[in-house]
């Protein structure tokens, strides 16, 4: 990484990293052209690009892959969590080829145009995620100029004056703006995502939208529930009236403690009624800011698939997918609070259940499948607690 604030880009670079401590990093871009300013984080997947740009825990932040060939398999509008992406950008060590698989549609740095989203390769994304590793996720700007003409000085200006993750509210901005039911199937290899039977006599789960990814929806109609999305500041007595068996709190973006000053008061509603709940992600912090617990920024997050987490009640470990950058201190759990997963990477918290309540939830993401069924089972315990208290 140089350090210089040359306007004019050297040796034909068209696009630029600009770090908030004035670090810059040269290289290609592609994609869109533009400039976006937020998180710069790392995602260890080797697979998966276009499930974890539209990811919506992803809203404010730039994705560093360490996996050096992002785009070989192109894009295609069945590896998609939401409608667009949402990670406002990405950055890559290769520069991006023409795709090599029977699902293609078209190629990455197309589909990153059409969804107006920056991309930067030939990017030192090692040294770029080790300086993460030690220093911390940086707050920075991604650019993509076609004549290699840069402001070096108003992108540092950017950088440095983003506020950061931490007190931010994301869930209202990529949450769902209506309720709906759910009708998405499972994904089989030539027929695509196919309708599930919805059934009068399956459990009703009414899943509250805080930036959810599809697939988890499609897991929960797979254990057998009737899903109703909502929005993410949806009113109890408006969640009630969809005459709900259970509840579910789904994954989303930004700081927890930001939600739940206004998904806090519902979630305690939701625990005091007696019907079971489950939380994923940031579902998991909100239930832990619901029972009295706080929640910190981590120094660098989890973003990866091949996260092991140890399950406390047997020692089984789970790979597991995560993408979080807030966790739940296991230090400030009430009594009634059992922490029930532990990250083997470095010990905090991956999940809790509640002694007097039918609730529990998880930091990692099941419906991901990295293990690829190892964590499965968290969906049937719920549809399964569902049914056993109707």
């Amino acid at each position: 990484m140089a350090d210089a604030t040359n306007t004019r880009a050297p040796n034909g670079a068209t696009g630029v990293l600009v770090l908030a401590n004035g670090e810059i990093a040269w290289g290609h871009g592609f994609g869109a052209e533009g400039q976006a300013v937020g998180e710069v984080c790392f995602h260890t997947a080797m697979t998966g690009y276009q499930e974890i740009m539209t990811d919506p825990s992803f809203a404010g932040q730039i994705i560093t892959f360490t996996f050096p060939h992002i785009g070989n398999v192109g894009a295609n509008p069945d590896d998609v969590e939401a409608d667009m992406p949402h990670a406002l950008g990405m950055i890559v060590r290769e520069d991006v080829t023409q795709p090599s698989n029977f699902r293609a549609v078209e190629n990455l740095d197309g589909w990153m145009r059409r969804h107006r989203r920056i991309g930067l390769s030939g990017i030192d994304t090692r040294a770029l995620t080790r300086r993460i590793r030690t220093g911390g996720a940086p707050n920075g700007v991604i650019a993509h100029s076609r004549d290699g003409v840069f402001n070096i000085d108003s992108l540092l200006g950017l950088a440095r004056g983003w506020p950061g993750l931490e007190g931010m509210d994301l869930a209202k901005e990529v949450s769902t703006a209506t309720h709906y039911g759910w009708e998405g199937g499972i994904w089989r290899l030539g027929f695509g995502y196919g309708a599930h039977d919805e059934g009068a006599d399956k459990p009703h789960v009414v899943a509250v939208d805080y930036g959810s990814k599809r697939n988890i929806f499609r897991n929960l109609a797979l254990a057998g529930a009737k899903v109703t999305v909502v929005p993410a500041a949806t009113s109890f007595d408006e969640i009630e009236a969809l005459a709900p068996d259970g509840y579910f709190l789904s994954n989303g973006p930004g700081d927890p403690a930001a939600t739940g000053e206004y998904a806090v008061p519902v979630i305690q509603k939701m625990l005091d009624s007696g019907k079971p709940l489950f939380g994923i992600c940031l579902g998991h912090q909100l239930l832990g800011l619901a029972v009295g617990a706080k929640t910190t920024k981590m120094f660098q997050g989890h973003r990866g698939a091949n996260h092991p987490v140890k399950r406390l009640e047997d020692g089984v470990v789970e790979i597991t997918s995560m993408n979080h950058g807030f966790s739940v201190e296991r230090d400030t759990l009430p009594p009634n609070a059992r922490e029930t997963h532990v990250s083997l990477f470095d010990g905090s918290n991956a999940g809790i259940a509640l002694d007097d309540r039918p609730a529990f939830s998880v930091q990692y993401h099941p419906e991901a499948s990295p293990g690829p069924q190892d964590s499965l089972y968290l969906f049937e315990r719920f549809v399964g607690m569902l049914d056993q208290s109707r």
